[in-house]
């Protein structure tokens, strides 16, 4: 007679192997999170919507950042799973949304990584062009082509995607060296800008209510979600790491230093540049910083550590989504090649390679958007929805899961169950409203980085297609991960207070 209640034995449970430490954790996470190309590009495009208040929108979208981070925290205690958001929503609240945290996660990591494939030619198209290179043959090199910067960019990506598969922890070795590069130049660069940038220090750059508008405060916090995006990619090698507590610890760790450094980095871009030199430079925004503050070959120094970033950036695009496919197709919702294990690496070498594959066609498709920023706005506005979506619900799972809190040890359950739930609803929130506000601005649909009805549509479809996707899984694979969505032995909130 079968133990399983479903009358049939399931196959051996998939087993990454275990041989991370924290540092490996925070290399990976601060790798995804990629400081260097959120300061260099993203605080650009932030600007262009919020104007010299980078400051004041960093330090707001941190407090629902770090409820959030609460959140994944305490989930991760008590069942550490390579589907972290996948396996605690399904469980914690419905399998169909628990599906969809799995599948957003997922797309708008493909996304991500088509975005940094054209960022990583774009820089190392820059690097040519300070080295003299400004053609080759009768093409003129440009950095701001998305297909020059596209075709560049995949080469890397086939590159780091082939060094994802040998594992974690040759991929962390090798992004501690390029993290360490990056900051000591970002450190440098930034704490020169504050100390001779032309422009005075202004209070009021920390100040939210000095955003023109309404619509402006809600696109810059999820654009500034966006810049902290990655910092749960420590919890997606919470079954590699040698105690699931060092996961926890990494994410955090990594959430507190991109703080720093993005207020930092704002604090000197303000100090340095103009309003409309911050808006205006998108990917060549950092070499542009350089330029200000330094004569070659000193001036590239920023645009090297933009490349490191990018190419980190990509590596940690492609392990912490592996995993995340990893663990939904270990429960059968996806299919059985993204749970294949090398026998080899130990790891899910060939979802790593589909997954290249993957962001390469998706990088290609986006050529139908000419211009680098036009394509680095859309991602971002994006990515920044579905995310801010993916966080609220896996927020919402903590607090159904730990509410008991609430009446055996009000001050646990106040952080266990009120601060996520509170950042849960202000990113459902932003999300709403920043989606309302695009379907109100246009009247017509268009191909464009500045049509309303386009950036809707974007996250619109990567959520409509997860729909599609969980009906598949319940109905044509029969997953069994729809019929046990309910019920965990981490239900007990005594697993959260033993473990703190």
């Amino acid at each position: 007679m079968s133990d399983s209640p479903f009358g049939v034995d399931p196959p051996a449970r998939p087993e990454l192997r275990r041989s991370l430490s924290v540092l490996d954790g925070v290399a990976v996470a601060a790798s995804s999170t990629a400081a260097t190309t959120s300061i260099g590009i993203g605080l650009g495009v932030t600007a262009g919507v919020v104007g010299l208040h980078l400051p004041a929108i960093m330090l707001l979208a941190f407090l629902p950042v770090l409820g959030i981070a609460g959140a994944f925290s305490r989930l991760n205690r008590v069942e550490p799973n390579a589907g972290n958001g996948y396996v605690w929503v399904g469980r914690s609240l419905s399998p169909w949304l628990g599906f969809t945290v799995g599948w957003v996660n997922i797309v708008a990591s493909v996304a991500f990584l088509a975005y940094t494939t054209a960022v990583t030619g774009s820089a190392l198209l820059q690097l040519a062009g300070d080295a003299g290179v400004h053609r080759v043959g009768s093409l003129a090199l440009d950095p701001g082509s998305t297909a020059q910067t596209t075709l560049v960019g995949i080469v890397v990506l086939v590159a780091v995607t082939l060094t994802a598969v040998t594992g974690v922890r040759t991929a962390a070795r090798l992004q501690t060296w390029l993290l360490v590069f990056e900051y000591a130049v970002l450190l440098g660069f930034c704490a020169y800008g504050i100390v001779t940038g032309p422009h005075p220090f202004r209070l009021s750059w920390f100040d939210p209510f000095a955003i023109p508008s309404a619509s402006a405060l809600a696109q810059g916090l999820l654009l500034s979600v966006f810049c902290y995006w990655g910092f749960e990619a420590a919890f997606t090698v919470n079954e590699e790491v040698r105690d699931p507590r060092d996961a926890s610890r990494a994410g955090l760790i990594t959430l507190v230093t991109m703080l720093g450094l993005f207020l930092l980095g704002s604090v000197a871009f303000q100090r340095v540049l103009s309003e409309p030199e911050l808006a205006g430079h998108g990917a060549e925004g950092l070499a542009y910083f350089g330029d200000r503050l330094a004569a070659q070959p000193l001036a590239a120094l920023p645009l090297v550590a933009l490349m490191f970033s990018a190419v980190a950036s990509l590596q940690a695009g492609v392990i912490p989504t592996a995993r995340g496919m990893f663990a939904m197709s270990r429960d059968r919702t996806l299919g059985p090649v993204w749970s294949r294990i090398s026998p080899r690496y130990g790891t899910p070498a060939a979802g790593t390679l589909l997954i290249g594959a993957l962001a390469t066609v998706v990088a290609v498709l986006a050529l139908v958007i000419p211009r680098l920023a036009d394509m680095i706005m859309a991602t971002v506005n994006a990515v920044g929805i579905v995310v801010a979506l993916s966080y609220a619900l896996t927020a919402l799972a903590a607090a159904a899961r730990f509410r008991s809190l609430l009446r055996e040890d009000f001050r646990q359950g106040v952080r266990a169950v009120v601060l996520p739930a509170l950042s849960a609803v202000a990113l459902l929130g932003l999300g709403g409203y920043l989606g309302w506000s695009f379907y109100t601005s246009a009247d017509h649909f268009e191909v464009s980085a500045d049509n309303g009805w386009f950036l809707l549509l974007m996250p619109l479809a990567m959520i409509l297609s997860g729909v599609l996707a969980a009906a598949w899984a319940k109905w044509v694979r029969g997953s069994a991960y729809f019929r046990t969505g309910e019920g965990t032995d981490a239900d007990s909130p005594q697993l959260l207070t033993t473990s703190n």
